[in-house]
């Protein structure tokens, strides 16, 4: 009897060791992680039993791949001989190389190896860049060796001198808009900031809007008939400026925090725990990285209507390019009828209603995030869409030239 009771339990232990390891966003095996009020995080594939379409999409979106632990499936840049470099100087260059079954970043200095340092996690979905992190004990520093897509090659990282520097740190503001949560050890004002590595949730998760899953998944398996869902945040049912706070936590610029980072929760007030990124409310002085709802704000749609960020986008999807579907939700309020749809006439008119958005949110070039490419002598910007909805007659100028170009190849 002693002897089945000793199996059942090993074979439990091996079950629960099982099923935290594949629990998502955190590779810990059967650590339970908890969030700063005590929480439970369930993991985000726990979440694809009951919502597999949901869960199925959001995989595939910028949300989800923001941070990961690196590996050959999320690097995007080369570490093939002959593109695996940046080169500072005659003196001074940098390999990416990849060492057994992980990748580094590795300075030479006169041909002389001076630093590795490997790649721990990737920040960013690859869509404009990425990023990377390294682990020093407990605390994250920045490689200075970025990925910029444009280019499709290695670049100094943004804001880096043009010389090899590993000792950037990491904080836990970086981390609250790349990760889950992250769980800070260190006295707070201390820096470098240190972190417990074994609490640590990497993505954009389900539970990053929703809260802590653990609960909810334990009540739904107790009431498996209840279909209203117990335990759980809900941002469908939020005010309109609950689910604009909980937005522009992360795409509100420059936040100042008053609480300590992972406090904010969403439905909370926004306010009651940041310093918002105002620029004395004038557009101009709002870069088009980071803070889309300050651009947003400023624009007559929103200040005439009551959308919201989720009026154009959806918060588990992967709508990237799709210019047609966003131009169809511009044209949910701007329409004929109301006197307020595109003054452009004939054919023009028709083939540019499908397309609202290169004339009216142009990508234009950020201040904020511009790199080095190799050799070069001056910064390249990452160009991204403008939220800041209006009238770009230059941009139309563009539009209508490229169209006729288009329409005369046809012929």
């Amino acid at each position: 009897m002693h002897r089945r009771s000793v199996i059942i339990v090993l074979i439990l232990t091996a079950s629960i060791f099982i099923l935290c390891k594949c629990s998502g966003g955190a590779r810990h095996d059967a650590t339970i992680i908890t969030d700063n009020n005590g929480e439970v995080f369930a993991g985000y594939t726990a979440c694809a039993g009951c919502h597999k379409d949901v869960y199925e999409q959001h995989l595939r979106s910028a949300h989800f791949s923001s941070s990961a632990f690196s590996s050959a499936d999320n690097i995007k840049g080369s570490f093939d001989a002959g593109a695996n470099s940046f080169v500072y100087t005659r003196h001074a260059a940098i390999e990416m190389q990849k060492r057994d079954s992980s990748f580094y970043q590795v300075a030479f200095e006169d041909g002389r190896e001076t630093k590795a340092r490997r790649f721990d996690i990737t920040i960013g979905s690859g869509n404009k860049g990425q990023t990377y992190l390294y682990w020093m004990e407990n605390r994250l520093f920045q490689l200075p060796i970025s990925y910029f897509t444009p280019a499709s090659q290695w670049s100094n990282s943004p804001g880096f001198p043009n010389r090899i520097v590993f000792n950037r740190p990491i904080t836990s503001r970086c981390l609250e808009c790349h990760a889950t949560f992250a769980k800070v050890t260190s006295p707070q004002g201390k820096e470098p900031e240190e972190f417990d590595r074994m609490q640590t949730v990497l993505t954009i998760s389900c539970e990053k809007c929703h809260g802590p899953g653990a609960e909810h998944i334990k009540f739904q398996q107790a009431h498996p008939t209840d279909t209203v869902g117990q335990e759980i945040i809900k941002p469908g049912l939020f005010s309109r400026q609950q689910q604009l706070d909980l937005c522009a936590s992360c795409h509100g610029g420059r936040l100042r925090k008053t609480q300590p980072s992972f406090s904010y929760q969403s439905g909370a007030k926004l306010t009651d725990h940041f310093i918002l990124d105002t620029a004395n409310g004038n557009a101009a002085d709002i870069d088009v990285h980071g803070n889309q709802y300050g651009l947003l704000s400023a624009s007559e749609c929103f200040k005439q209507s009551d959308m919201t960020c989720g009026s154009c986008h959806s918060p588990h999807g992967n709508e990237k390019n799709n210019l047609k579907e966003f131009s169809r939700k511009c044209m949910t309020c701007h329409s004929e009828s109301h006197d307020n749809f595109c003054t452009l006439a004939g054919k023009v008119k028709a083939d540019l209603t499908g397309n609202c958005i290169d004339c009216h949110m142009p990508k234009q070039p950020s201040r904020a995030i511009a790199v080095f490419l190799q050799g070069a002598d001056a910064a390249a910007a990452i160009r991204m869409r403008t939220h800041y909805i209006k009238v770009y007659p230059e941009e139309t100028a563009k539009a209508v030239v490229s169209l006729g170009n288009l329409m005369k190849e046809k012929k």
